[in-house]
């Protein structure tokens, strides 16, 4: 089989299964999930995906523009297409292997991915920010929107694990004036992030 016919019979299995489980999405958000499960098979993103409202209409929008994807880890940054960010002219950045932000973490005691997101914030503040690994992270991008330091055009907030995960995620529906995406609970992880980018990519 071909690529695309690989996946074009996963995304018809995924949409059958949802309808065996009487999931019901509405037809904005599908799209989405659809290829987080795809991504992950892991149909419990069914249900642990939020949105708020307008999120993915101002992530597709923010995209086609070309504004640039901010990633907290270069898996995140790998996974997402390159081809199409560069079709509308935007770009993936990723500042945590850069030596300075090592350095600033470092001198502060704070982590790589807050340094990371203030430097985001600097360079690319009206960014799609897309973290799936960094709680500390999106708790400190947090911060910057409420400051008015950062004005994301979409925050996907999907890291994966056990500290700080469930606050961070919280901290992120309390954030006004900026679209988000999240993964309620522990899951989530960097192929999650590409993921949902990649879904915004291809509306």
């Amino acid at each position: 089989m071909k690529p695309e016919d690989i996946e074009r019979a996963s995304m018809e299995i995924i949409e059958r299964e949802l309808a065996e489980r009487g999931v019901l999405i509405s037809s904005e958000v599908l799209p989405v999930v659809m290829r987080v499960i795809h991504a992950t098979a892991d149909f419990d993103f069914a249900e642990s995906l939020a949105f708020s409202p307008g999120a993915v209409t101002a992530g597709n929008a923010a995209l086609a523009r070309g504004e640039s994807v901010v990633t907290d880890t270069w898996m995140a940054a790998a996974g997402v297409n390159k081809k199409r960010m560069a079709r509308n002219g935007g770009e993936v950045r990723c500042y945590m292997a850069d030596e300075s932000v090592a350095q600033e973490a470092e001198r502060r005691g704070v982590t790589r991915a807050a340094v990371s997101m203030e430097r985001a914030a600097a360079e690319t503040p009206g960014a799609v920010f897309a973290l799936g690994n960094a709680p500390t992270g999106l708790l400190r991008l947090c911060e910057l929107t409420r400051e008015g330091r950062a004005c994301p055009a979409l925050i996907v907030g999907v890291p994966v694990g056990f500290v700080n995960v469930l606050e961070s995620k919280e901290a992120l529906t309390q954030v006004t004036g900026v679209p988000w995406i999240l993964a309620r609970g522990r899951k989530g992880g960097s192929s999650v992030a590409a993921a949902i980018v990649n879904a915004l990519l291809y509306l």
